[in-house]
């Protein structure tokens, strides 16, 4: 194996699972993650020679996520067809200490792509507004206004049934 392989491998090896929990984020799915994943991998790979600075190699790959996620999604939008009837909803699940984790995950995964792939990268990743604005190409007022209006409508989802305004 040459060099460039090894310090690749070596890369994966050490940031392979935080890169998982970002594509399980953006995905809201653990198959579709790891696609996800592998191909942001590929594409970094074969750009492996050209990244002069390795402190950014996180970015470049959450950047590549998040391009490819965007691109499956906008295919996926054009296969989807409307049904003559709508699906029986879940069964809400019952709010409790337990389960807390559950259901931020559930709402989390009915946000839009953009609202999630902003909420994940403000507050699983820790990124900076700007830092979020540069990945997703959008300016900090959209990840400021998108952020907020994301956690308004977890918060929505959040509040325990009782507790709901009538």
């Amino acid at each position: 194996m040459d060099v460039q392989t090894d310090d690749f491998r070596a890369y994966v090896e050490a940031r392979g699972p935080a890169l998982l929990r970002t594509a399980c984020r953006l995905t809201g799915n653990p198959v579709d993650a790891e696609d996800l994943l592998q191909s942001a991998l590929a594409k970094t790979y074969l750009a492996w020679d050209r990244i002069q600075d390795r402190a950014a190699l996180d970015g470049y790959v959450r950047r590549a996520m998040v391009n490819i996620n965007i691109s499956w999604w906008r295919r996926r939008k054009l296969e989807e067809y409307p049904a003559e009837e709508l699906p029986e909803p879940p069964a809400a699940p019952h709010a409790g200490h337990e389960h807390a984790y559950e259901l931020l995950e559930q709402a989390l995964d009915r946000l839009p792509e953009r609202m999630r792939a902003a909420v994940v990268l403000r507050y699983y990743e820790d990124m900076t507004e700007p830092e979020i604005a540069k990945t997703l190409g959008i300016s900090v007022g959209t990840v400021k206004s998108t952020v907020s209006r994301a956690m308004a409508k977890l918060r929505g989802e959040l509040v325990v049934p009782a507790q709901r305004r009538a």
